[in-house]
């Protein structure tokens, strides 16, 4: 059926975005914001899935992502781009509301979306990120944790320039399906964490990695490092972000991978595990996966889809 899954670049913001998509809107639309090192190939799995119980699924690449376009300027990454991305792609389709599925980075627009945009929201699933208007700091981490190496202008340009994008992409999945968190030593950088002969996740075939890597030859990693490493300070010191009046009030599903190494991040294990992040989200289920890893939704795929099409079941848009 992945076969049947149609493909389309459409003009958003004076960039032409990659998307995918499959299925009628019988039943709602839902939309995939994939995290990094992916693409929208990373939710096939749902993609399918969430079509054949009757919604239109659509998954797209973010812009500078994938064969999405990415932008001249992308040191001036920022968030309220890819808001503004959704709410073009909502347009484009002429879909007054969808539920917004999503992981990684691709949480955070997807949280504001809501927080902004509760009219056109049914919905968030979010595997692995939970919410709080309160951002954390990654400050008690050490010097080699991955995303302070990689938010360092040309620190990961140097790095991922000693190998070609597979193995990029190839040592990446490794790393981040781990439990531990990726930090290098001294002397050491992130791509050497990995042997370049370890193999791929069971779950992660050849034939994938040469998905993702053919699919990431168009723009390398140029922007996906600005996006969403760099604009991490941006969304930090945005005007509404550490403003703990904050609530989202449409309905909220967090899959939590517990072998997921972000489970570990500074806070994160407070905001969900002692109840913070139900105070601001006061209409929040929460799942635990126990063996579920940073990439559940291709590890587990029967499992996240059935949690899934459970939620959006339970909150049908015409109710």
């Amino acid at each position: 059926m992945e076969s049947e899954i149609e493909h389309s670049q459409v003009s958003i913001n004076g960039l032409n975005l990659h998307i995918a998509q499959i299925g009628k809107d019988e039943l709602g639309t839902v939309v995939f914001l994939h995290g990094f090192p992916e693409i929208w190939y990373s939710w096939r799995h749902q993609m399918i899935a969430v079509a054949k119980a009757g919604y239109r699924a659509i998954a797209f690449d973010w812009r500078g992502y994938g064969l999405s376009d990415a932008p001249q300027d992308p040191e001036n990454a920022a968030w309220e781009h890819l808001i503004s991305d959704m709410l073009g792609i909502l347009d484009a389709f002429s879909i007054s509301k969808a539920f917004f599925v999503a992981k990684d980075f691709g949480a955070f627009p997807a949280y504001q979306f809501a927080l902004h945009y509760p009219d056109k929201t049914c919905g968030v699933i979010s595997i692995g990120i939970p919410f709080s208007p309160m951002q954390g700091s990654v400050d008690p981490l050490p010097e080699g944790f991955y995303i302070k190496r990689w938010r360092d202008p040309g620190r990961a340009e140097a790095d991922f320039s000693r190998f070609d994008v597979k193995q990029v992409v190839r040592t990446i999945y490794i790393l981040f399906s781990k439990s531990e968190i990726p930090i290098a030593p001294e002397g050491k950088e992130i791509m050497d964490l990995a042997d370049v002969s370890a193999p791929l996740p069971e779950w992660f075939t050849e034939e994938d990695l040469s998905t993702y890597a053919s699919l990431y030859e168009k723009n390398g990693f140029k922007y996906p490092l600005q996006m969403p490493y760099r604009a991490l300070g941006r969304l930090e010191n945005a005007p509404d972000q550490n403003a703990p009046d904050q609530k989202i009030e449409v309905p909220v599903l967090l899959i939590q991978g517990e072998e997921d190494y972000v489970f570990k991040f500074p806070g994160f294990y407070e905001t969900i595990k002692e109840g913070t992040m139900q105070k601001y989200v006061p209409n929040l289920e929460i799942s635990y996966m126990p063996e579920g890893t940073h990439f559940a939704q291709e590890q587990f795929p029967d499992q996240v889809n059935e949690l899934i099409i459970h939620f959006l079941k339970g909150h049908p848009v015409n109710a």
